[in-house]
């Protein structure tokens, strides 16, 4: 089966490609496409977002399509920056920005009052030509916000989420540990427990 995977992050991208290993998958990158719909993510939760580009997607490219949204929501902050985190510092936000304007935020907030979650939402849409259909995969893990930047690996708020189970930051830890921890990746590991049946699911509608 071939499946577009929506996203022009090559983090989540590289993800996605290892989570869905030894299925029976062709992943085809966003970027493969000559082009694609604008889609802006302006719906009030995760799954709204994810579901919105999926479905778009899928209507433009005819193919089933992988997308996800995710976040991190902060306790002191009263769950920001949540469905915001992407563009948290603004229309040109970028992982620098983001991390900066975090730490920023929570300037003297002592540890016990820095906690943390990611979750993830991945929705999985089947064009209409294909007998359409849509599951939706929910994954989160909890931790607490560092005090500054700890290792240069992962993306996003990585070297800012410390993990306590690990003792170490998600920016500290190698993709493949993090796999088995994080919200993209037990949102991803319940698609692939379900893959079968969603297989049959979109073969058979």
């Amino acid at each position: 089966m071939e499946l577009l995977v929506g996203t022009t992050n090559s983090g989540k991208l590289t993800e996605v490609e290892a989570a869905l290993k030894g299925l029976p998958v062709k992943v085809i990158p966003l970027k493969q496409l000559a082009t694609w719909p604008e889609i802006i993510e302006d719906g009030k939760t995760y799954e709204e977002n994810a579901l919105k580009k999926a479905r778009a997607l899928a209507a433009f490219s005819g193919f089933v399509t992988l997308a996800d949204d995710s976040g991190l929501e902060v306790e002191a902050l009263s769950g920001a920056p949540g469905v915001h985190s992407a563009r948290y510092s603004g229309g040109d936000a970028d992982d620098a920005r983001n991390n900066e304007k975090l730490l920023s935020a929570l300037a003297g907030v002592p540890q016990e009052r820095r906690g943390a979650r990611f979750v993830c939402v991945i929705a999985l849409v089947s064009p209409i030509l294909n007998g359409g259909g849509e599951w939706i995969f929910h994954g989160s893990c909890e931790g607490w916000i560092a005090f500054e930047p700890g290792g240069k690996n992962g993306f996003g708020y990585d070297p800012l989420f410390f993990y306590p189970p690990l003792g170490r930051t998600f920016g500290e830890i190698d993709r493949q540990t993090k796999e088995r921890y994080s919200h993209r990746g037990k949102a991803l590991a319940k698609l692939k427990q379900a893959f079968p049946s969603v297989l049959q699911g979109i073969t058979n509608p």
